[in-house]
């Protein structure tokens, strides 16, 4: 009986530790693999805000309301969502964020946010701009 259960336990603890080494086998797939996921036709899309001088501090507001609380007030993310201030999203097409600020990452718990108006979220994607990329002497979202 001893034997049974010490070779039971023993398969069991071996499944285990191969199931670990299969799944760390896999590449993770990156949350920004989204931005790769955007239509090409919404990737073409240009900012209409892009040289609004007001755009980006309007869009800082929004961002305070809506966003801060997931990806921080600086945009550099936390446990509910990723850091806006990456090279993937700095140096993303303004089209893809408005896209993903529209379409939301369900799966991921970004929420959609269509029923903003489009002028406001181009002015998030102005502001989401404007943060730069950490790390580039870029302060914008650390000011209050």
């Amino acid at each position: 009986m001893r034997i049974t259960t010490f070779l039971a336990i023993s398969f069991l603890a071996f499944a285990t530790l191969a199931l670990r080494a299969q799944d760390a086998s896999k590449p993770k797939e990156s949350v920004y693999t989204e931005l790769e996921k955007v239509p090409d036709k919404n990737k073409r899309m240009k900012n209409p805000l892009a040289n609004d001088p007001d755009a980006a501090a309007a869009g800082r507001v929004l961002f305070e309301e809506h966003c801060e609380e997931c990806h921080g007030k600086a945009g550099m993310g936390g446990r509910k969502a990723p850091s806006l201030r990456t090279e993937e999203v700095q140096n993303a097409a303004p089209g893809a964020i408005f896209w993903i600020l529209a379409n939301g990452v369900v799966r991921k718990r970004m929420p959609v946010w269509s029923k903003l108006p489009d002028p406001q979220r181009w002015q998030l994607v102005s502001f989401i701009k404007s943060m730069g990329a950490a790390g580039t002497g870029s302060d914008t979202a650390k000011t209050p």
